[in-house]
């Protein structure tokens, strides 16, 4: 029986703020209602200073991103140039090397037939 009254009191103390159809706040919910509210208002003041933080980051990382990528703009340019200076360095040691293979390979032509000549004049 004792289990019936600790309901009843239970009942009682939930609904001991219903008066004819109308919600009574109590001292204890309105305490805990302010409490409730000043924790919220400090954990949104807490939340809006690390978005502003991490608005400032992002916009930061953006200037780093943006500054690293006209580096490499100018990286890719420095690098063509460089690739056709070198491409021109390149085309004349091949010329000047294809020329002097050939006046190489002349020359051994011109000495073999002189020797051939002088071989030829020598034993006749």
């Amino acid at each position: 029986m004792n289990s019936r009254r600790d309901n009843r009191n239970g009942r009682a103390a939930l609904f001991d703020g219903i008066e004819e159809g109308g919600i009574r706040a109590s001292s204890l919910y309105s305490s805990a209602h302010e409490i409730d509210e000043h924790d919220n208002e400090q954990a949104m003041g807490g939340l809006q200073d690390r978005v502003i933080l991490l608005k400032r980051l992002s916009g930061d990382i953006h200037e780093e991103v943006d500054s690293h990528n006209r580096m490499l703009d100018h990286m890719g340019n420095d690098m063509d140039s460089s690739r056709g200076v070198l491409s021109g360095t390149m085309d004349k040691f091949k010329m000047v090397f294809e020329t002097k293979s050939s006046r190489r390979m002349f020359t051994l032509i011109a000495s073999f037939v002189v020797i051939f000549l002088i071989i030829y004049y020598l034993t006749r």
